[in-house]
C-alpha cells in the first residue's frame, strides 16, 4: 500500500519555476502565503555557490490553497520573469549507472585513466 501512495501525486505540493536568481526562501514564502498555510518551502540552490537554481517547491496544508496558488501565480511576473507554477511531480528514481564527477559512486578510489593506448 505504501508503494502505491509513494507514486501518487501530492496535490498540496507545487513546483515554482523560472524564478529570478535573486529570490530568497523568505521572499518566496511571503509571495505564496496569501493562498493559505504553507508547511514547507524548498528553494533549490547550487551546492557549490549557494545561488538559487531558479526553481522551488512550496507545500501547502491543503489542496485548495495549492490549486489557488497555481491558478493565480502561473504566468505572474516577478523581476521580469514569468513564473511557471504547477503541481509538483513525484521525484523519479536516480539513474546511478554512470559515476559521479567525483568518482564516489563506485566506492571512491582514484579516477580511471581514460587515455589508455591499446
Amino acid at each position: 500500500m505504501s508503494d502505491q501512495n509513494d507514486n501518487m501525486e501530492n496535490k498540496k505540493k507545487i513546483f515554482v519555476g523560472n524564478l529570478p536568481f535573486s529570490m530568497t526562501q523568505d521572499a518566496l514564502q511571503s509571495l505564496f502565503s496569501e493562498f493559505g498555510e504553507i508547511t514547507q518551502v524548498s528553494l533549490i540552490t547550487d551546492r557549490m555557490t549557494g545561488r538559487s537554481k531558479g526553481f522551488a517547491f512550496v507545500e501547502f496544508a491543503d489542496e485548495a490553497a495549492a490549486q489557488a496558488a497555481i491558478d493565480k501565480m502561473a504566468g505572474f511576473v516577478v523581476e521580469e520573469r514569468e513564473l511557471v507554477v504547477n503541481i509538483a511531480r513525484p521525484r523519479e528514481p536516480r539513474n546511478d549507472r554512470f559515476p559521479r564527477r567525483d568518482n564516489r559512486s563506485f566506492g571512491g578510489g582514484r579516477p580511471q585513466n581514460r587515455d589508455r593506448r591499446y
